[in-house]
């Protein structure tokens, strides 16, 4: 799915439930009556640095602000990419900012300080942009929403945990909330099994990349793993099944699509998180894999590695607690090939415990990272607007 797509449905998913949000806790801005009956006017956009060196854009409606921000919090970037103000550019050829002041919200977004595994520079990021908002806007938001996507969709949650004096509440779609370890895990596990099941075709190792393999990726290795896959779709079909790895069985060229997918997340991630966590996060000594037509074999001769204590350490800064005390939603489909479906099950378990009543799951039935439609997403808000005083836990 086209990702200004996803990125312009959750923005409408944002507008529609706004208005019934609880109210923010800080002095909100005065909004008059006059200024309240204009019809909104997109205003033009600051772009400006923040102090930690993120980029960061904010664009307030000239005429009919309602007195709200959103905020957008993006997904992962290639470590080696320039930093730079994510695409808003929506399917349509429509500027997202623009339209979202067409509702009446004020817009604003970070390029973050650093890309590849960016979670918490994140986090840092969104604060000092919404600490750095009021200034431009000559007053404070009466309400401020995060959303992100993807990776933005764990920043958005640590937000929401963290900091909830600082957002009213906030969406977090097809993230890994629940368990950051295991997403790092599941990324490597399918390299490793990639290794068993197709040998010789990536250099290097799950927990090493040569450089050679990101700077020829898609002239080379791309078409080297398309071509073993399609030379051998028994274990191609072993290795989904081990790694749990989602595709659409009504489209067949969905099998190369997803394991390139992971696989491109262990090439180009694996180096940079290994730099920022201090070590290798990843182990599988006790690891025991199933699926495969001679598990014995497999898990007799699949490589094996041993994480590093220093880095499982800096791993336990991205876990999220479950607590809220704004509402947070979220959706994710159910055969996500990047972020697996389990990370919102899982969340909506550990948030059930906690018993605050401030999380809603909203499942979706389909293959693909966050491949929502805008029908579906604004149909499923009509329950949640209707519900002014919290937002219930519903459970897929």
């Amino acid at each position: 799915m086209n990702h200004v797509r996803q990125v312009l449905v959750l923005l409408v998913l944002v507008l529609v439930c706004v208005t019934s949000a609880p109210a923010h806790a800080a002095t909100p801005v005065r909004v008059s009556g006059a200024s309240l009956a204009a019809t909104p006017t997109p205003g033009p956009c600051v772009d400006g640095t923040l102090p930690g060196g993120a980029l960061s854009r904010m664009c307030i409606p000239s005429a009919g602000w309602n007195g709200s921000m959103v905020v957008y919090a993006h997904g992962y970037v290639a470590p080696d990419a320039p930093l730079a103000i994510p695409s808003l550019q929506l399917l349509d050829g429509t500027d997202m900012a623009d339209a979202v002041q067409r509702r009446g919200y004020a817009f604003a977004t970070t390029s973050y300080h650093q890309n590849g595994l960016a979670v918490l520079a994140g986090v840092a990021d969104m604060r000092e942009l919404i600490a750095a908002f009021p200034a431009v806007a000559h007053a404070t938001p009466l309400h401020t929403y995060v959303v992100g996507i993807s990776e933005g969709g764990l920043v958005s949650t640590l937000l929401v945990e963290r900091y909830p004096s600082l957002v009213s509440g906030g969406i977090a779609a097809c993230g890994p909330i629940a368990d950051f370890q295991q997403q790092l895990d599941y990324v490597a596990d399918a390299r490793v099994l990639f290794d068993y099941f197709f040998p010789a075709i990536l250099p290097g190792s799950p927990i090493a990349i040569p450089d050679t393999v990101r700077d020829n990726w898609d002239a080379t290795y791309v078409p080297a793993i398309r071509q073993a896959l399609a030379n051998n779709p028994h274990a191609a079909a072993q290795l989904l099944k081990t790694a749990h790895i989602a595709v659409d069985d009504a489209v067949a060229s969905t099998t190369a699509y997803s394991i390139i997918s992971v696989l491109w997340y262990n090439v180009f991630a694996t180096d940079d998180a290994t730099l920022k966590l201090g070590g290798n996060p990843y182990g599988n000594m006790a690891r025991v894999y199933s699926g495969s037509d001679d598990d014995t074999t497999l898990n007799a001769h699949v490589a094996r590695f041993t994480a590093d204590a220093t880095a499982l350490a800096n791993v336990g800064e991205y876990r999220t607690s479950g607590e809220l005390t704004v509402p947070l939603v979220t959706m994710h489909t159910t055969g996500d090939q990047i972020v697996p479906f389990a990370q919102a099950s899982m969340y909506a378990a550990k948030q059930h415990a906690t018993t605050t009543g401030r999380f809603v799951l909203l499942p979706v039935s389909r293959y693909g990272h966050c491949n929502f439609t805008t029908g579906e997403v604004l149909s499923a808000f009509d329950q949640l607007t209707s519900q002014r005083s919290y937002l219930p836990l519903v459970m897929p």
